[in-house]
């Protein structure tokens, strides 16, 4: 077995995420104690006993995300799972951050405070309303671009996520969106669904979150990753910390090219995916985009458990 650790993005956060992996892992109650003190705020009782509203925003759910990844490979950790039983590690944008963190190119704390910047950089990038995203469900990427082109009318329209052969993303303008929704559903695609997020992610109206970003990150060390990270905005391994820098930038404005970074681990042998921290969403793409890789999501003590039984 080849194996890839996969780290979710935004969507995935729900209160009490993590909170059984802290009670049973002291290692993984360590990681909520480091982020808290990171931010200089109790961001673990807005996950465990919060309102999600509050948890959903972006400044918020990024780091918390983050802990509960870190948390549940702190668990794994402890079972003896070392980061090294995988061959590679990626994550869903803000996902990159945990995988690593995972991977030991960033600390902790410096990965916590930098989500927390990137959050509210982006929410700030464009007044609320004015931008949107909309998941374009059953045309491909070639397919999707093409709708955003004729949607953008001088406005910004971009193909965002490409998360599996079935599901794309645009992100801009939101009349432009709008547009490219319509015009979706015209040219074939099943379903065009407005997203419910706060800021138009990854399209170029996000500038001036890159640029936040650049600074940020200039004022950070990163190590290499002792397993290689299959980046977003390239779809391949990458291992120089200048480079991770770069891409990191790169990333808040680029595409998320998550099918083909999934493709680009089957074509290096990977057959099995492990999910680590909140929810189930990448282990359901992945099986889209490449049926003999088995997926696992390991986000609870009952899930590591179940991960450690099947090796043995």
């Amino acid at each position: 077995m080849t194996l890839a650790f996969v780290f979710p993005g935004q969507g995935a956060q729900t209160i009490g995420m993590g909170k059984a992996l802290a009670e049973a892992y002291p290692a993984a109650q360590a990681v909520f104690d480091d982020v808290d003190e990171a931010l200089g705020e109790k961001l673990s009782n807005l996950i465990w006993t919060g309102e999600i509203e509050e948890l959903t925003l972006t400044q918020n759910a990024q780091p918390a995300l983050m802990a509960t990844s870190i948390a549940a490979m702190r668990a794994l950790e402890t079972e003896g799972v070392s980061i090294t039983k995988a061959s590679f590690v990626a994550g869903h944008s803000l996902g990159e951050y945990s995988a690593l963190a995972a991977a030991g190119a960033l600390s902790v704390a410096d990965t916590a405070r930098l989500l927390r910047t990137r959050g509210l950089a982006m929410q700030s990038a464009v007044p609320v309303g004015e931008g949107a995203m909309a998941a374009i469900l059953g045309l491909d990427l070639d397919a999707v671009r093409a709708v955003a082109e004729e949607a953008a009318q001088g406005a910004i329209c971009q193909a965002a996520n490409d998360n599996d052969p079935t599901q794309v993303v645009v992100s801009g303008s939101k009349s432009a969106v709008e547009r490219a929704a319509e015009i979706a559903k015209e040219k074939g695609a099943k379903r065009a669904v407005m997203l419910p997020v706060s800021a138009p992610f990854h399209c170029a109206l996000m500038q001036p979150a890159a640029d936040a970003m650049a600074e940020a990150l200039a004022a950070v060390e990163i190590q290499g990753p002792v397993v290689p990270l299959v980046a977003n905005v390239r779809a391949e391994a990458i291992t120089d910390p200048d480079l991770i820098r770069r891409l990191l930038v790169e990333q808040v404005t680029g595409s998320v090219r998550w099918r083909e970074s999934v493709q680009y681990m089957g074509k290096q042998g990977v057959t099995e995916t492990w999910e680590i921290g909140a929810g189930k969403a990448l282990t359901g793409m992945i099986r889209k985009i490449d049926r003999t890789i088995v997926g696992k999501a390991v986000g609870t003590p009952e899930d590591v458990q179940k991960v450690l039984q099947a090796e043995t």
